[in-house]
This record gives structure tokens, C-alpha cells and sequence, in this order.
């Protein structure tokens, strides 16, 4: 079978799922934007950046953005298909930028699958969820409204689509769900793992942590309200009085990846960083920026609480490796966290505006490390009995490819 993968960002989600289905004798090529420089596990082929799209009706330009980055992909599935004679029985592409919506143009007889991460809602998901960054204006829920045109038209032209989980399956229209599969993309239980001989060494200083050492973690690509960066930044202080020989460790770029940047100029670390400066220990909380990915793994495996926080929102794969390597998660009590931790059972949920209750959840994590124990081993075993990469999501998702959408 000949499988084409496609993705702005390639390998993104596709990265062990690729090189599977060729493993497995199909042969693959991905097709991704010229501007990505990311290492890939099968041959690549590149379409030309699209143009910048800044002008026209607002409501429309996401849309616009959208339809020429899939007219630069479609020009260059012709040339694969004119000059290389490359005839793909699927294509599995990520809906979100517009890369698949005229596939189908150049070879309608493939079966077009697509990865279908979230639909964008005015209400009831992240938009108006948090009451410090209020969005209810009229021109604000259009805006989002419109921003998932694209995402529709994908779905209508799709034969089947893919989500990582239930809740995003859920944001969907009723009348598209019946075309998901929901499957998530696998975490690798053999590498995340828990260590007790981990060790993270902290640059600039003489620090160096091990296993057990009353450590606070915080993951997030971007440190931003979307992952609940005010939050957990503003239960510090208490945290830190109460818990002298705490040491808080951050891992995440200073921009933004979901929502809009700060009005004031600053970025969204500096603003909450600020607020808390003089209130407590700041030699005490430590930012790595993004990090090596063992280095991440290193942190998550000395970590004595790991907090992790979202809107309702995409789910991040770094809950799923914290709890893969036996860190003891404290998360916000979010609809799409719901699906993966059971308060006291194999983690503990905090309300996520609880300043006062994640202060002191974390409080009592560090002060009782035995406590966390049968919670940490319950999260492990949670997350190898549903999203373990070999024995539960790569089947499922090579099946989803050969099979789905006939």
C-alpha cells in the first residue's frame, strides 16, 4: 500500500506511526512544508511556504491562510503525481492548517484520512473560560466561529478521521462524530519510565537534583494562561513559605502557543513573574527554557509533584509521560484532564483558578512523599493499559490507516 503523510510539521504526531506502517512493508513518504527542518523517519517530499495572508475581511483570513497553504500542498502532490508518477491509496493528513482540504482533487480515488485535533467552539471550550481574559464579545465568538471553517470542510471531505481522545472527539459536531476514530498517538512506556537513579543538574548553579528531593515540576511548550501558567505560578509563594527546602524547577518557551500574547508588551513568564517577585524565593524557582528531551524525562523522574494545568483544551502529551514515569500529578480539574486522572485514585485534581487549593495540594504532596506512592503506581498503570505506544495505540492506529474510511 502507498501512504502519504501530511503535516506542516512533519513527523508531529506521525512520528512513530510513519516509520511503523513501513516497517510493516507499506511504502511512505510525508509531505510537509519547506520550512521544516525537523528530522524525518521516512522520505519527504516539500511543498513552497504559502504567501502571508494579512489583508481582507477578518472573519475570512483564517480561512484564506488556511485554503493557500492547502493550494501550495496541492501544487505539490500534482508534481509528485505528474512527474513521479506517485499515486497514493491513502493520504493521512493533520487538518489543522488547511493542508488536506484539495487533496482529493489530485487523487480522488485515495482514500483521505485525516488527524482531527479539535474543533474550535465560541462557548462551553477555552473561549470564556477563564474569567480574567473574558471573551464574550460578539466579534470575538464570530471570529472563532469562523476560524473552523476549514476544520469542517476537512471533516465533510474526509472518509475517516482520528482523535486522540474523547473529549476532543467531543468538540466535534454530532453529525461528523460518527467518522472518528478515537485513538491516541502513544506514549513509548519502555523510555518513559520511572528511574530512581535520575538526575537533573541545574545550569548556573551547584544544584543538582535526584530522585526524592522535594522538587515541584512544570511542563508546558509555552508558559501561558492556556496551561495554566498564572495559576500555578501564583500558588508559589505560599508553597515556598510553607516548604523552606522546596525548589521549583520550569520547564517552556517564554512566547505563546495558544491564544493572544500580553496587551502590555511583556511576555506572559515576565507578567506572572513579576507579580509574585518579592512575595517569595525566587533563587528557589528555576526556568530551563525548553530542554533536551531526556533532560525533560529527567526532570519528570526526580520530580516529588509534577502540576500540570489547561483549559479545556488540546491534551498535552506531557500528562500522559508524567504519569508514564511515575510522577505524582497534580492537575487542573478540566474536562479533558477528567478522562485521564481520578482524583485520589492515580492523581489528585485542584480547581484550576484555586490558588489557595494548589497551594496547598502541592504543600502536602512535598510534606508526604509516601502518600503519593500508590497514586504515582495506579498513573503508571493507568496510562500502559491505554496509551501504551507498541501494545495499545500503534495496532490501533495502523489499523485505523489500513482499514478505515472503506
Amino acid at each position: 500500500m502507498k501512504i502519504l503523510f501530511v503535516h506542516q510539521n512533519f513527523p508531529g504526531q506521525f512520528v512513530h506511526l510513519a516509520p511503523a506502517l513501513k516497517q510493516r512493508g507499506h511504502q511512505v513518504l510525508a509531505l510537509t512544508c519547506e520550512s521544516n527542518t525537523r528530522p524525518s523517519p521516512v522520505e519527504v517530499a516539500k511543498y513552497r511556504t504559502p504567501p502571508k495572508v494579512n489583508t481582507g475581511p477578518g472573519l475570512s483570513r483564517h480561512f484564506a491562510r488556511c485554503a493557500e497553504r492547502g493550494a501550495k500542498a496541492a501544487l505539490a502532490a500534482r508534481q509528485l503525481r505528474d512527474r513521479h508518477g506517485f499515486a497514493p491509496d491513502v493520504i493521512f493528513g493533520h487538518s489543522g492548517w488547511g493542508e488536506t482540504l484539495f487533496l482529493k482533487e489530485i487523487w480522488p480515488e485515495a482514500r483521505l484520512l485525516i488527524y482531527a485535533e479539535l474543533m474550535y467552539r465560541a462557548t462551553g471550550l477555552d473561549s470564556g473560560f477563564d474569567p480574567e481574559f473574558p471573551r464574550s464579545e460578539l466579534d470575538a465568538r464570530l471570529l472563532i466561529t469562523a476560524r473552523s471553517a476549514h476544520l469542517v470542510q476537512a471533516m465533510v471531505q474526509a472518509d475517516a478521521a482520528l482523535c486522540p481522545t474523547a473529549f476532543q472527539a467531543a468538540t466535534f459536531p454530532k453529525i461528523l462524530r460518527d467518522k472518528i476514530t478515537i485513538c491516541h498517538d502513544g506514549i513509548d512506556t519502555d523510555v518513559v519510565r520511572p528511574n530512581p537513579e535520575a538526575r537533573l543538574d541545574i545550569p548556573g548553579t551547584t544544584l543538582s537534583f535526584r530522585s526524592g528531593d522535594e522538587v515541584i515540576s512544570f511542563v508546558s511548550r509555552s508558559l501561558e494562561p492556556y496551561r495554566g501558567y498564572h495559576s500555578f505560578m501564583r500558588a508559589l509563594p505560599q508553597v515556598l513559605a510553607t516548604r523552606p527546602g522546596a525548589h521549583v524547577v520550569i520547564v517552556g518557551a517564554e512566547g505563546q502557543s495558544y491564544g493572544p500574547a500580553p496587551r502590555d508588551g511583556l511576555s506572559w513568564k515576565a507578567r506572572y513573574l513579576d507579580e509574585i517577585r518579592g512575595r517569595c524565593d525566587l533563587s528557589r524557582v528555576h526556568f530551563l527554557g525548553r530542554v533536551p528531551y531526556a533532560r525533560y524525562l529527567s526532570l519528570l523522574q526526580v520530580s516529588r509533584a509534577h502540576a500540570y494545568l489547561t483549559y479545556p483544551f488540546v491534551l498535552g502529551w506531557s500528562l500522559l509521560e508524567a504519569m508514564a514515569a511515575e510522577a505524582h500529578v497534580i492537575a487542573s480539574d478540566t474536562a479533558p484532564v477528567r478522562e485521564v486522572i481520578e482524583d485520589g485514585r492515580n492523581g489528585r485534581l485542584v480547581d484550576f483558578f484555586d490558588i489557595k487549593g494548589w497551594s496547598r495540594t502541592l504543600t502536602e504532596a512535598l510534606a508526604d512523599p509516601a502518600a503519593g506512592v500508590p497514586l504515582r503506581a495506579a498513573a503508571r498503570r493507568d496510562v500502559i493499559a491505554r496509551y501504551d505506544l507498541r501494545s495499545q495505540s500503534l495496532p490501533c492506529l495502523m489499523d485505523f490507516v489500513e482499514n478505515a474510511g472503506q
